[in-house]
């Protein structure tokens, strides 16, 4: 599964109403696929829903270090192709970050992504973490 911003906050965060959901489906993911602009979004989200800095930024680097998360460093080609992406889809709110998860989880062949985030239902995926 793609681990996207908002999961992650979820799974790091207890007081995230998805908390234990968020947990649970981290430890069964047999794929857990991220990548750098994600793990960007996550540092400003965390400060800005309250997470101490330092846990926020241990967190992260956590992710990079874990043998069991694959990170994708985002380079220029992944860069421009989201922008086209975007570019094709002008009739979407979505974000830079949310275009190189969408290129990402098809590449990969993934239809799951950690999230609360309903820009991944509208582009065709499924959003694990959402109100019944």
């Amino acid at each position: 599964m793609l681990l996207d911003t908002s999961g992650l906050l979820c799974l790091h965060h207890k007081p995230e109403p998805f908390h234990v959901l968020a947990c649970s489906l981290y430890d069964a993911a047999t794929i857990r696929l991220t990548h750098s602009y994600v793990l960007a979004e996550f540092v400003a989200l965390a400060h800005a829903r309250g997470v101490p800095r330092r846990d926020a930024l241990t967190f992260c680097a956590g992710l990079i270090d874990a043998p069991k998360v694959e990170v994708v460093w985002v380079d220029e080609s992944l860069h421009r192709e989201a922008l086209a992406l975007l570019l094709a889809r002008l009739d979407k709110t979505y974000s830079l970050c949310d275009a190189v998860s969408f290129i990402l989880m098809r590449r990969h062949g993934l239809t799951d992504a950690l999230t609360t985030d309903r820009h991944f239902e509208q582009e065709g995926f499924r959003r694990l973490l959402a109100a019944s």
